[in-house]
């Protein structure tokens, strides 16, 4: 196999998302500008090793199930459920709103950890859901911490909205990213789901690089009803000793 040919299969893989979760192969040859046979094979290939499965009704493709092996690997490794989670249900219980660790990739935070509030009506993100570091708390205190070429490359590969409350204004958005790092934390509302805040603090890595954020998120209407400063002081204590796991985690996987 080429390096070429390697390329456009791991690109091919980036179009399923929980936006677009299936894909038929003349549809997705015609979104990549690529020969559908080539998309074919390259979706055959991915199916016999268990990595996309096809629906014998549509014949539409989407993820298989070793990529939720391969997910469960990697949490395995990093032992977030027994270290990271029992903090976070502690924190959603002190808050009474759902608990999000989301963990930067590239130019994404990826939700690999929640602890859920036990309100009836909460804000709920299935894990592994992928959000652009220009929008919503958990995202953005990541965005902060990264070097100002990389918030710009970021801001100048095109920025979408997500709701009304979206800032698309680079000059805006990275004033705001100034002011986010100058106080250590972000909130936000309404940015990347309506009706919905965050506040989130950002995790580093034993070498002070930003890797992650912690986040208290919920319905807007009760923010009303928490105490912010008691919230964030809760966040900021809890976040403190999952950054002491991460420490440790980090100087030994590097």
């Amino acid at each position: 196999m080429s390096l070429k040919t390697l390329d456009n299969s791991l690109e091919l893989l980036n179009y399923f998302s929980k936006e677009t979760p299936s894909w038929g192969v003349r549809e997705l040859a015609k979104e990549m500008g690529i020969s559908h046979s080539i998309v074919y094979r390259t979706l055959a290939s991915f199916e016999k090793y268990g990595f996309l499965e096809q629906d014998p009704k549509t014949k539409r493709y989407e993820l298989g199930l070793r990529f939720l092996e391969f997910g469960q690997m990697v949490k395995e490794k990093m032992r977030l459920s027994e270290h990271v989670y029992p903090i976070m249900k502690r924190l959603a219980g002190k808050v009474e709103e759902s608990i999000f660790l989301t963990w930067l990739d590239k130019s994404d935070g990826v939700t690999v950890e929640i602890a859920e509030s036990t309100h009836r009506i909460k804000y709920e993100v299935s894990l592994g859901t992928r959000t652009p570091l220009y929008v919503g708390a958990s995202c953005k205190v990541i965005m902060a911490y990264l070097s100002k070429e990389k918030q710009l490359e970021i801001t100048r590969e095109g920025m979408k909205a997500f709701t009304k409350n979206t800032i698309l204004d680079e000059e805006i958005l990275l004033s705001d990213l100034d002011e986010i790092k100058k106080k250590g934390w972000c909130y936000s509302v309404g940015e990347f789901s309506d009706a919905v805040f965050g506040l989130g603090v950002p995790l580093f890595n034993s070498q002070n690089e930003i890797i992650a954020s912690l986040t208290i998120s919920g319905p807007e209407y009760r923010v009303e009803e928490m105490d912010f400063e008691v919230a964030l002081t809760h966040l900021l204590q809890e976040a403190k000793e999952i950054q002491g796991y991460l420490n440790h985690f980090s100087s030994h996987y590097k």
